[in-house]
């Protein structure tokens, strides 16, 4: 082995010492380490990362969609996709995370049946590789569980073959209950094997069944995989349902120290290949809990918000930003090597355990109360007591904002609007979900044909019928589309937006929720104010300290702003970027 490659190799025996201290292993720790060199295929020509190093910019945004979300006949929906994106988002948006375009046998995707395969009705790899020519591509690592139908779980069946080891299993008579789900379906799946009865471990459902990372083969799987998805033009890595990947008998099994120590174990091995590759970890968690996959600036690159999306929409529900100003005011500034990913929809539905111990039981249940009058669905969880607890809100975000708590009004379009301008200015990379670009609106045939909840918010365009849509000026989806862009538009000229710049809690009451983002070089301040009531209210701009010398403008609307005295008069939901620059 190199000179050059004997720091990496004694960084992985560390890790790998670690993750596997109690389990007693077939082959010796230097050995797995050399396998997993060998596989990322890295050699002595190898760039060591350089630490605390952002690889992102106020320019990056992240497009968030399914392979298919937009159709048209006779053409591979990934060519489909890449005309949608060039079209409409090419100059705006430089990131697309494509949610699993793997062959599957259920949940949408996330029951991966292979995983070095493209599902043939979205396309080819080919077609995967062209988007990622153009924009950085994001892709899910659903590294959790695989599909029942898989054929290493085939393998597991027959007890012979890749995959005949890599299940966890279980006994009926085990002590399983404090293990954490998001789900209320019995854990464990009875299946006779080869070898005779076996119970499998299902965090998710029957047909998703947990892998066994005490196995060392299984890690050296799935940095096959990574290794093939990095060739194929992945940047991004989405590290699906992560918390849940070791288990321990008789313990929680949710974000357990061998948990931890595999991601940054693959962050060693993916920066190694790529020094520019990120992990973002997808971790629905408790909020203070979802914090602690950035380790020290050695584990995730990036972790999801899931805070954001109930503590925002609760706000423009009730008028009200006590309990959003209190939870930004709590969160740590990001040091450098680290970002947040902040979204407000995605394909999943909006959670509710991250906003846990932010709102109050009774907050909770009436937020849950105001989006089923919407329209919306609501899924379930088993708590720790038992108890059956709201899990996620099923509802397209759009129809989420049609109203208030009081009932649905007529600011739906600028409550939507209000949303997406308040997240697009907070620290961190923004990640924006398809079907809010287009405003697209809860699909009640889609929900009635498949009985998923979720599938409320997973609408597929057909891509004739999307044009026209958005052409008709007699609807909304256009104007959501240009003015959403005009607004990103803006934010990628800013460096005061730069994920990682200096980000302050403005204090201008309860219908006004605001705060200041300074660039790092410190020469641009921005303030960012939002009413977020349906009322107008006036912002005194004494309150902001506009410093004298300084010439101000308020971005989205263009205008100066001169008198720094005077008061400016917000409409509802109206929101302003004042600038120095």
């Amino acid at each position: 082995m190199s000179a050059q490659l004997k720091p990496l190799k004694n960084k992985l025996i560390q890790q790998l010492s670690t993750i596997y201290q109690d389990i007693t292993l077939k082959q010796p720790i230097d050995d797995i380490a050399d396998a997993l060199i060998d596989i990322m295929q890295l050699t002595s020509e190898i760039e060591p990362p350089t630490p605390f190093t952002n690889h992102w910019s106020e320019t990056d945004i992240i497009l968030i969609t399914y392979g298919d979300s937009v159709i048209k006949t006779g053409q591979a929906p990934l060519q489909t996709l890449k005309n949608f994106l060039d079209k409409n988002i090419k100059d705006t948006i430089n990131s697309v995370h494509i949610l699993p375009f793997f062959p599957y046998s259920s949940d949408d995707g996330f029951s991966v049946i292979d995983y070095s395969s493209v599902n043939e009705s979205l396309g080819s790899w080919q077609d995967i590789t062209e988007i990622s020519q153009n924009y950085q591509l994001m892709s899910d690592l659903v590294i959790n569980h695989c599909s029942s139908r898989s054929a290493w779980f085939d393998n597991f069946i027959k007890g012979e073959g890749q995959g005949h080891d890599f299940f966890f299993t279980a006994q009926l008579d085990d002590d399983l209950s404090n293990v954490v789900r998001p789900r209320t379906s019995p854990l464990l799946k009875e299946v006779v094997t080869g070898q005779g009865q076996k119970f499998v471990w299902c965090t998710f459902s029957h047909d998703q069944v947990d892998f066994d990372f005490r196995n060392p083969e299984v890690l050296k799987a799935f940095t096959s995989i990574i290794r093939q998805y990095l060739d194929s033009g992945v940047k991004i890595f989405r590290f699906d349902a992560i918390a849940f990947l070791w288990k321990i008998v008789g313990r929680d099994c949710i974000n357990l120290p061998q948990t931890h120590e595999v991601v940054r174990l693959l962050r060693t091995l993916i920066e190694s290949a790529d020094p520019k590759a990120i992990i973002i970890t997808e971790t629905n968690i408790p909020n203070t809990q979802n914090l602690t996959y950035f380790g020290n600036a050695n584990e995730a690159h990036g972790i999801y918000n899931f805070s954001l999306p109930p503590l925002l929409i609760n706000t423009l529900l009730t008028g009200n930003c006590t309990h959003l100003k209190r939870w930004l005011m709590s969160m740590p500034p990001s040091q450098d090597g680290t970002m947040y990913f902040n979204f407000i929809a995605s394909h999943d539905g909006i959670g509710l355990r991250p906003a846990e111990g932010l709102l109050n039981d009774s907050e909770l249940d009436n937020l849950v109360q105001t989006i089923e009058s919407f329209g919306g669905k609501i899924s379930w969880r088993t708590s720790d007591q038992g108890e059956q607890k709201a899990y996620e809100m099923n509802i397209a975000l759009y129809d989420a904002l049609q109203g208030t708590v009081k009932g649905k009004d007529e600011w739906n379009f600028e409550r939507f609007i209000c949303a997406h301008a308040i997240m697009f200015a907070l620290e961190g990379v923004p990640g924006i979900y398809i079907h809010s670009m287009l405003g697209t609106q809860n699909d009640y045939n889609k929900l009635a044909n498949t009985h998923n909840n979720r599938s409320i918010n997973r609408h597929r365009w057909d891509d004739d019928e999307l044009e026209s849509t958005l052409a008709n000026t007699d609807l909304h989806h256009g104007k959501v589309l240009s003015t959403l862009k005009s607004l990103l538009n803006t934010r990628i000229k800013q460096p005061a937006f730069h994920p990682n710049a200096t980000q302050f809690t403005l204090h201008l009451g309860l219908q006004l929720f605001g705060f200041w983002r300074q660039s790092q070089n410190r020469k641009q301040s921005m303030f960012c104010v939002s009413n977020i009531s349906d009322k107008p209210v006036a912002l005194p701009l004494s309150e902001l300290n506009l410093i004298v010398t300084e010439a101000w403008v308020e971005l989205i609307s263009g205008d100066k702003v001169t008198v720094l005295t005077e008061e400016i008069m917000l409409s509802p939901y109206q929101t302003v970027w004042i600038s120095n620059k």
